[in-house]
């Protein structure tokens, strides 16, 4: 665990907007030195405007996170510049919906790309520099938090594009937190998994590649796509409170990291359809309108 954040460097991906800009403006407070990575410039510019004028130093780098070689040139200039960062926020995400035998191949690389193979690089660039940093002086302590999102944990049709990258996020750092445990007992890890909270994820389309451009999307996709932003604009808890909760986590050394709690029902029947031998229970079970109107707007779309 991180008991004082005063002075230490954290990495944050994605930190132009949502849970990535929440955390640096927390870990300004703090007084860290920030490394600030989005593919956005002008959000990534405001962004480091901000925390320097706030008094922290800052490394502000525009990265594709899906792209290895500047995910690697990133790695080397935080060395260059901080050393081994104690604080490594892998968060950069983008969203997408539809029926899932609809996604494209662009659709699927795109999505992939940030929320995984970012993760991916994140991790195993990082991770090394930890763990020599920790073999070299015993009170080293570092942390890598991962975002994935209870999508993770749960298989809400009309959006398997998003699931199967967020279920893979949450078995890549499951599997991190066990390996770090075999060779080290001072860097660890923790997965976040937030529901519904405004962050601009459901804007992502404005910061997609043009190799990897959209098709005309289906209907499906406009009806995920409505649907998604009607449940995070309306979304109560906010990413300030989220990225709190992350600070407290990394403190704690806690790995789940959760928004809503109360949305764990619904994991608690998934696991248990699972090891029951169950099929999939049915995910509109406690809003069976919500089912139904997705159902028939579906099969009017058919």
């Amino acid at each position: 665990m991180i008991s004082d954040f005063q002075g230490k460097t954290a990495v944050l991906t994605g930190a132009g907007s949502g849970f990535g800009l929440e955390c640096a403006r927390i870990g300004a407070r703090h007084g860290m030195n920030l490394v600030l990575v989005d593919v956005q410039a002008d959000a990534l510019e405001a962004a480091a405007q901000e925390m320097r004028a706030a008094g922290a130093q800052v490394l502000a780098q525009r990265v594709d996170v899906a792209d290895a070689a500047q995910m690697e040139a990133l790695a080397a200039a935080v060395r260059a510049r901080f050393g081994a960062p104690p604080l490594v926020f892998n968060n950069a995400g983008v969203g997408a919906g539809g029926l899932v035998w609809e996604s494209s191949v662009a659709d699927w690389q795109w999505v992939l790309g940030v929320n995984l193979w970012g993760v991916i690089h994140g991790v195993r660039l990082f991770t090394p520099m930890m763990l020599e940093a920790a073999a070299a002086d015993p009170n080293w302590r570092g942390h890598i938090v991962n975002t994935a999102s209870m999508a993770g944990l749960l298989t809400a049709p009309n959006m398997g594009i998003y699931n199967a990258s967020k279920h893979a996020v949450v078995a890549l750092t499951e599997t991190l937190y066990q390996d770090l445990r075999l060779v080290s007992d001072q860097v660890s890890a923790s997965v976040l998994c937030p529901y519904f909270v405004p962050t601009g994820i459901t804007q992502s389309e404005r910061n997609r590649p043009a190799a990897l451009a959209a098709a005309a999307p289906t209907k499906s996709q406009l009806i995920g796509q409505a649907m998604s932003e009607k449940a995070v604009s309306s979304g109560k808890v906010t990413a300030a409170e989220v990225a709190q909760a992350v600070f407290e986590a990394v403190a704690a050394d806690r790995f789940y990291i959760y928004s809503h709690p109360q949305a764990l029902g619904n994991v608690r029947d998934r696991m248990q359809a699972i090891v029951e031998q169950h099929n999939p229970p049915d995910p509109f079970a406690a809003r069976p309108d919500i089912g139904q109107r997705l159902r028939a707007a579906l099969r009017a779309a058919g």
